[in-house]
């Protein structure tokens, strides 16, 4: 059976997160809906597999999906198919490739690409309504770079980990963490990049919710690095909420979107 990876963009909001779900709507179940009118293997339950679940409310603009299909398709006219029988829903398929059976969208994975938006304003949002984490104070850009940079590296995250997170070790490699500041009507805009081999369940929204609280002056900078050591949940600061989070890219040994 032909294998095609899957590059991917989607507005979370009104889904349940990535993964199908039986009575509630997912970004997987929209994409497998769409596959089941174009293949019989998905139209007889076959299933796609993505780098990374996201949960409700976030939004993608790089997940990457694998998918085994009966019939060797196109990769171009495929994601056509596709684009057409996913409206209205806001999902899209940005490309299509033909990759090897060695291929898996989340094993092969060697690096995930997170930003989070973070807005200071009072005025309500309007475009950006249900795409930005929106506060009305002020935020001190140097305090937050000053904390964020304890999380470099290795460590043990466990203090910023969900108690749900089901993977085996809390010790992760934060490779990247840089925050930077733009001027919008009335505001300032916060973006968030992150980048790592992989992420523990809310760990990013658990970051950024902690790294706020340091711009608002609640917490000197310092006390991030004293969460980390604490190595407990109830030493994290608040989760801030989904909606300002992007899964933004996935990288590969070999890229397979490179020619597509």
């Amino acid at each position: 059976m032909p294998r095609f990876a899957l590059l991917i963009e989607y507005d979370g909001g009104p889904f349940a997160g990535w993964q199908a779900q039986a009575d509630r709507p997912s970004v997987q179940g929209a994409v497998e809906a769409a596959l089941a009118r174009l293949d019989p293997g998905f139209a007889q339950g076959a299933r796609i597999a993505a780098a990374g679940r996201t949960d409700a409310g976030v939004h993608a603009t790089g997940q990457v999906a694998h998918a085994d299909l009966i019939r060797d398709w196109d990769p171009f006219r495929l994601s056509e198919a596709l684009n057409w029988h996913l409206k209205p829903a806001p999902v899209a398929i940005l490309a299509v490739a033909r990759v090897d059976d060695e291929f898996h969208a989340r094993f092969s994975a060697f690096e995930r690409r997170y930003l989070f938006r973070l807005i200071s304003r009072r005025a309500p949002l309007t475009h950006d309504r249900g795409r930005a984490w929106q506060v009305s104070h002020p935020l001190d850009l140097a305090a937050m770079r000053e904390g964020a940079a304890h999380l470099l590296g290795r460590h043990d995250f466990t203090t910023f980990r969900s108690t749900m997170c089901q993977a085996k070790s809390p010790v992760k490699t934060l490779d990247e963490l840089t925050i930077t500041e733009a001027e919008i009507p009335q505001g300032r805009e916060y973006r968030f990049t992150l980048r790592a081999r992989s992420f523990l369940h809310n760990q990013v929204r658990s970051i950024v919710g902690t790294l706020e609280r340091v711009g608002a002056g609640s917490w000197p900078p310092d006390r991030v690095a004293k969460a980390l050591e604490a190595r407990d949940r109830a030493a994290c600061g608040p989760v801030c909420p989904p909606q300002g989070l992007y899964l933004t890219g996935v990288s590969y040994p070999q890229d397979p979107f490179a020619t597509s």
